[in-house]
């Protein structure tokens, strides 16, 4: 697929690159000259330098030819324009990153397909959204929702007292018959190596294991992992940011006491007039005094979201030492994203992977209906819409299939409602299927849902 990102700044930077490596024809504008030279140098893609609202600098880029067009610019109204232009120019389909949520709440009511978007992406909403999803599943490190909840993937580090800890897959499931999960990727403690479990890979201590479930297996997985369940109610947030202030009014929302600690003295001011059931803290949450007399070792949750990672990072590790039990830390620098676990935060976030998973289901083949790549491992988690009797999927039982042993059907939801199958469970035309896959095998796994 021909694909367009206007905008090199971090989250175009980072689309290009993820997309380059799934060997998609990309052309990236900006009118950053220092950003582009910067992507021609580390990436094999085509760089334009021009301004993206610009008709001569689309048509320069071939947007005639392009099957997707994604605007990613830090301005929300150059992304809407390219978006309107692109689409007019020739483009098949366009998603612009826009800040404002309201458009995303009203999308319908203002029917943006009319002007030529077909999809909204806001990266603050999708971190936002992320984060209050984490405190819902309070004890798991990643959380993902198929279908509104009727099947979740969840994921966390196996301790000593996990009850399945020593068993096989196969063992496991014997003595647990009735159970409403299944694992579908592991990674080793202290290796980068992922796998895809089989009957025979045993479960160890401090591996971390990612989980399809069911609904009540979230609560039931809880129990067995040797954790004790703890209900997440006072919360504290660093930074209000345009993520601080979501975060913020949604868990009032949903009947969270919140405190928001943030620097600047009339973003305190702005903050507390828009969010009168939240306790706003003008002061710098980097001092441990001010978090010492705002209590914070009373907090079953720490969320750290300014605009510098290392503060965020070292924040939170602050609050881990005063006894918080949960933190949740926003980076920017995807190296660090992959030291969540060893640096002790329960939690790393990063709004240009949350994006990214939301723009991949659109150059992904068959119908991908949702998409996401498993925090700090290599597998894929997509969910395919199975829209014909002859695909391949729906031929056989599940065991008979002749599936990748580097992939697995991690659930399946028909009739809206979430199973977990077994090898003699046969997939029809309707249902939806999810399944995590290596990427080796991504290419054979779409060749199933054609």
């Amino acid at each position: 697929m021909k694909i367009i990102i206007a905008g090199a700044g971090e989250v175009g930077f980072h689309l290009a690159k993820l997309l380059s490596y799934e060997s998609q024809e990309i052309t990236l504008i900006d009118i950053d000259r220092e950003n582009l030279t910067y992507a021609n140098d580390h990436l094999d893609i085509r760089v334009i330098k021009g301004d993206v609202t610009s008709i001569a600098i689309l048509k320069e880029a071939r947007i005639n030819t392009s099957g997707l067009f994604i605007a990613v610019t830090s301005s929300e109204t150059t992304n809407i324009t390219a978006c309107v232009l692109a689409k007019q120019l020739g483009a098949k389909r366009t998603i612009a990153r826009i800040s404002n949520a309201e458009f995303i709440n009203h999308k319908d009511d203002v029917g943006f397909t009319k002007f030529g978007i077909d999809e909204l992406i806001s990266p603050e909403a999708l971190a936002a959204s992320e984060i209050e999803l984490l405190l819902n599943q309070y004890g798991f490190n990643d959380t993902y929702l198929f279908e509104e909840g009727a099947l979740t993937m969840l994921s966390l580090r196996l301790s000593r007292t996990a009850s399945f800890v020593g068993k096989t897959v196969k063992e496991a499931a014997q003595v647990f018959p009735e159970l409403h999960f299944i694992p579908i990727a592991i990674q080793r403690f202290g290796t980068q190596y992922t796998i895809i479990p089989r009957g025979d890979t045993h479960f160890k201590e401090g591996d971390k294991v990612v989980f399809i479930t069911s609904k009540g297996g979230d609560d039931e997985l809880f129990e067995l992992s040797g954790r004790v369940k703890a209900e997440v109610k006072n919360v504290m947030i660093l930074g209000g940011s345009k993520i601080g202030f979501k975060t913020t009014r949604d868990l009032c929302k949903s009947k969270f006491n919140v405190k928001i600690i943030e620097k600047d003295k009339d973003a305190a001011f702005e903050l507390a007039d828009e969010l009168p059931n939240a306790l706003v803290i003008n002061g710098d949450g980097r001092n441990v005094e001010l978090l010492e007399e705002e209590n914070i070792s009373d907090m079953d949750a720490f969320i750290s979201v300014t605009g510098n990672s290392e503060t965020n990072i070292m924040s939170c590790l602050v609050a881990k030492s005063k006894g918080v039990k949960k933190t949740i830390a926003l980076v920017e620098n995807m190296d660090y994203y992959q030291l969540s676990q060893s640096i002790g935060i329960d939690t790393l976030i990063n709004k240009k992977l949350l994006a990214a998973n939301n723009i991949f289901r659109y150059i992904r083949k068959g119908e991908v209906l949702a998409m996401t790549k498993l925090s700090n491992m290599n597998a894929e988690l997509l969910e395919f819409e199975v829209n014909s009797p002859n695909s391949k999927i729906t031929k056989k039982p599940i065991k008979d299939l002749d599936f990748p042993r580097s992939a697995i059907i991690g659930g399946i939801i028909r009739n809206e409602t979430g199973i977990i199958p077994l090898g003699s469970f046969k997939i029809q035309e309707g249902d939806k299927v999810v399944v995590c896959c290596l990427p080796r095998s991504i290419t054979k796994v779409e060749s199933f849902f054609f």
